[in-house]
């Protein structure tokens, strides 16, 4: 996609500019949530724990701001290499947003993990942050009015508000909210813009989300995507041929991404490649082989060679 950038159409006085991230512990439905505010699918979404590794930008526009929200990984105790990177991820992209929202689920108790991001925020103190209850579809009244108090006392917040990202309930309260927080200035992306990913790894994150599907619960860790080359097909340019592997740590995973006789993969491979078609708007070839890469999260080679930089 396109690096921030002045645009040279003159914004209204007072347009607001800026960055917010989201925090909290995973699974908690961050990236739900800025699919929602950028109102496209940017960031992949999935019921397995921990499926964010990157800090993927969505870029809002409205008439009176531009909000980039950062979905970051979820803050946990890392137990690999990759957990530890994931987590500097986290804590550098803190220090550097204009405002965060603090994301914690209506349906499910208050736990250690969110104390102890709460605890990692109070650190944080020239940042504002908002406290997001989330998932309000999948609760009670009763239960979201008694999440909002319990989330009250985990910490000083400028505002705390509960938002439901699958009916949209509040979502456009959240992005008001997150707005005001910004500095006014220039929008810093084109018009049109909603993320600033490179399509290569849009399409590597698709095909990953596509494989978490229905895998046991140690296999979704172990699961990374590369696409090794993508481009139109020379008589056919309304094609576009991908090529791309599914790393696992072990040969025992690969067996159980491929599936009886290729079953499985066939599945993902489908799956994939119709939200693949619609990110790109075109047909699709999809060619996805299945490698072992030994150990990846722990080797600092093979998590360079997949993507994860230091």
């Amino acid at each position: 996609m396109t690096s921030p950038q002045t645009t040279p159409q003159r914004p209204v006085e007072g347009f607001r500019a800026g960055f917010a991230c989201f925090i909290g512990r995973p699974n908690v439905g961050k990236s739900t949530l800025m699919n929602a505010l950028v109102g496209s699918k940017v960031a992949i979404t999935s019921s397995r724990p921990q499926t964010t590794r990157r800090a993927i930008r969505g870029i809002v526009h409205r008439a009176d701001a531009q909000l980039i929200v950062v979905d970051t990984p979820g803050l946990h105790k890392p137990r690999t290499l990759l957990g530890e990177r994931l987590d500097s991820l986290v804590r550098s992209t803190l220090t550097e947003v204009d405002a965060i929202g603090f994301c914690v689920p209506a349906d499910q108790p208050i736990g250690p993990g969110d104390r102890f991001i709460a605890r990692e925020l109070a650190q944080v103190r020239r940042t504002p942050t908002l406290a997001i209850v989330t998932k309000t579809d999948l609760a009670t009244k009763e239960q979201v009015a008694e999440q909002l108090l319990r989330v009250g006392e985990l910490g000083e917040f400028v505002d705390i508000v509960p938002v439901s990202a699958v009916d949209g309930y509040q979502v456009d309260l959240v992005g008001d909210l997150l707005v005001s927080h910004l500095p006014e200035g220039m929008p810093l992306y084109p018009e049109g813009d909603l993320t600033d990913e490179p399509e290569q790894l849009l399409v590597a994150e698709l095909i990953r989300e596509a494989a978490l599907e229905g895998v046991r619960d140690e296999l979704p860790h172990s699961i990374a995507v590369v696409v090794d080359e993508m481009l139109p097909r020379q008589d056919r340019p309304d094609l576009v041929d991908i090529y791309a592997h599914v790393f696992v740590e072990r040969p025992s995973q690969k067996a159980i991404v491929i599936g009886t006789k290729g079953s499985r993969l066939r599945e993902v491979g489908t799956r994939a490649r119709r939200q693949i078609e619609a990110l790109l708007g075109t047909k699709v070839f999809l060619d996805l082989r299945v490698s072992v890469a030994k150990d990846w999260q722990r080797d600092p080679k093979q998590l360079r060679r997949l993507g994860f930089y230091d």
